[in-house]
């Protein structure tokens, strides 16, 4: 549902947190149900029967249907089960996790496994949401390239073993190459200057919604000339303060050529892709290159859908899974864990879903290597090398919660 004035308002995906006790604290009787992370025999054994309620966006229908097809029965050959649930925001798992630490359920608790974005492994972080320690010691590990800062961190947060990664994300922009010219396309300024020569056509989702955020990154990052002056953990306002300000001018300039005049932002990126499937809109920001073929070969997008990375460059990160500490099924959570990092599964996912491998290619058995070079995501979708070829790294997790929050303050709320 769109967010339409003068009802203008997000509900920010921020909770206040109260610094709680360390996951290691709850007592004996937990640590002895704690999986034997070093001993993989054991984590299987203790994994048989088990079913790990996955908390994961449930949006992507063709994620859905590889969860419930390739991922289910990969799995069952450990006797291990997976209940997806589905949810919108990242938030409502963390939140749920949160609310049982609070309760003092530290055992038995109701949320197995967590598709964490880097805000929320954060927040969880701060609060000792997580169980940590295993991410290493899945036998699938090996195909991990541990030394990739966008493995070891998540938006600035070291990892610490307490989440495992499993999909790579990457921005681009889509477009309909009916409207727009590759002129139209080579920078923020000119994709700005085309919406204005053509109202109504372009628009993106409100933040905190998790691809609108990326696109206000990426036009800070074209204000700013890329994010190192915007590095560190804390918010660095010397730098921040001047490019924000500029920015909101910017974007409050641009909004009578967004579509219904910007008084209306879509909520989220589904919403935005509806809009470009029904010929409302001609552009769009995305962090999921890889489907857009899909799409065009089912008929949702139009055949003439192309794809560019605007010389600002792409934003670019590792998707994750956490297992909050007091899962009562840490032991399944981990095998799927393991499982999403398994080169066939990999495969399989890219092919179903073109969600890029998260693995390191070069580690991949060679019949399988040219299977994932043999996968065709059509010529609407750019290849790999011209996607990474210019990519920028995600902000620390501080600065995402500032960034939401100005822009509902001095954009939607203006």
């Amino acid at each position: 549902m769109p967010l339409t004035r003068p009802h203008r308002a997000v509900a920010v995906a921020a909770t206040a947190l109260v610094l709680l006790t360390a996951c290691g604290t709850a007592g004996d009787d937990q640590a002895e149900t704690e999986p034997r992370t070093g001993n993989w025999r054991s984590v299987l054994d203790d994994a048989r029967g088990q079913t790990v309620r996955w908390y994961m966006y449930g949006g992507d229908d063709a994620l859905n249907q590889f969860v419930s097809g390739v991922l289910t029965d990969r799995l069952a050959a450990y006797d291990v089960s997976v209940e997806q649930v589905r949810i919108t925001d990242t938030v409502d798992a963390v939140n749920k996790v949160l609310a049982e630490k609070q309760a003092g359920r530290d055992t038995g608790g109701s949320v197995d496994l967590v598709w964490v974005n880097g805000e929320n492994f954060a927040t969880g972080k701060q609060a000792d949401l997580w169980f940590c320690g295993y991410d290493r010691e899945l036998p699938n590990a090996g195909h991990v390239d541990f030394d990739d800062p966008a493995v070891t961190h998540d938006f600035g947060v070291p990892v610490e073993g307490c989440e495992s990664v499993w999909q790579q994300a990457s921005s681009a922009l889509v477009y309909d190459s009916a409207a727009l010219t590759a002129a139209d396309v080579e920078s923020v300024a000119s994709l700005f200057a085309w919406a204005e020569r053509n109202p109504g056509r372009f628009t993106y989702p409100a933040p905190p919604d998790f691809t609108g955020s990326m696109a206000v990154r990426t036009f800070l990052y074209d204000e700013v000339g890329g994010p190192a002056t915007l590095d560190g953990l804390e918010v660095a306002e010397d730098a921040y303060a001047p490019a924000a300000r500029a920015l909101w001018r910017r974007l409050n300039d641009l909004e009578p050529s967004l579509w219904r005049g910007g008084d209306t932002y879509p909520t989220s990126q589904s919403d935005v892709e509806r809009l470009y499937a029904g010929g409302e809109i001609d552009a769009f920001l995305t962090y999921g290159p890889g489907a857009v073929g899909r799409q065009v070969a089912d008929g949702v997008f139009p055949d003439s859908t192309r794809e560019t990375v605007l010389d600002v460059g792409n934003i670019a990160n590792n998707s994750f899974v956490a297992i909050p500490y007091n899962s009562e099924h840490k032991a399944g959570a981990m095998v799927l864990a393991n499982e999403l990092l398994d080169p066939a599964t990999q495969l399989a996912l890219f092919e179903a879903t073109g969600a890029y491998p998260a693995i390191d290619l070069e580690t991949v058995p060679s019949g399988l290597r040219r299977a994932f070079d043999a996968v065709d995501l059509g010529p609407w979708v750019l290849d790999l090398d011209q996607l990474t070829a210019d990519t920028r790294p995600e902000l620390a997790a501080a600065y995402i919660t500032r960034i939401e929050a100005d822009w509902t303050r001095s954009v939607l709320q203006r």
